[in-house]
């Protein structure tokens, strides 16, 4: 899921939301220690003095950039799939929606990379209790025992932080999996993970 960009409301002067946006992109690029204020004011093409308009620290900016991460994957991704009434059809329209994102895996794997820091461990916890249990929710509608409805989530969700660390890990030394590979495996992993009607 790319995050929407956000147009000012005031014509010419960067908003919260761009610095936010602006720090996100960073991380995806260099991870969470390369936000700054001086290298993303360089980036935005304006001074310091903007940064400090709307923040009172690089910390607060970072806070503001993981909430932007976290509201806007649960209004895009949990908000698009609650219109599909059929758990199964849900759950397959989730597994092929997350199969085919770029930027918000490569944020959350920066964000893996820096869970010792008192800004992200708080936001990875809330992040991953929510999809566990909308996971967890969905298995159940979708008629399995709660129990099992939990282990398979964990499964699931087991299954898509192992995929993201290894296909990241495996870009640095052997070439992705090509397209067909790569939808035969979502396929495979969908009829693994979601129970039959």
């Amino acid at each position: 899921m790319t995050l929407p960009a956000v147009k000012s409301e005031r014509s010419g002067r960067l908003s919260a939301e761009d610095w936010a946006q602006a720090a996100l992109d960073l991380i995806a690029e260099q991870g969470v220690a390369a936000v700054a204020v001086e290298p993303l004011a360089r980036r935005l093409g304006v001074t310091k003095g903007s940064f400090y308009w709307h923040f009172p620290s690089r910390d607060a900016l970072l806070a503001a950039a993981l909430e932007r991460w976290e509201h806007v994957e649960q209004e895009l991704v949990f908000g698009k799939l609650e219109a599909v009434p059929d758990p199964r059809a849900r759950l397959r329209a989730l597994f092929q929606m997350v199969s085919h994102e770029v930027q918000s895996h490569i944020v959350y794997s920066e964000l893996l990379k820096a869970l010792d820091h008192p800004t992200v461990q708080p936001v990875i916890g809330r992040v991953s209790q929510r999809r566990l249990e909308y996971l967890t929710a969905s298995f159940r509608q979708a008629g399995l025992s709660r129990t099992d409805a939990q282990h398979r989530a964990r499964l699931a969700y087991a299954a898509y932080v192992g995929f993201l660390q290894l296909n990241l890990q495996l870009q640095l030394q052997q070439p992705k999996l090509h397209h067909d590979e790569f939808e035969a495996y979502v396929e495979h992993m969908m009829a693994t993970l979601i129970p039959q009607a």
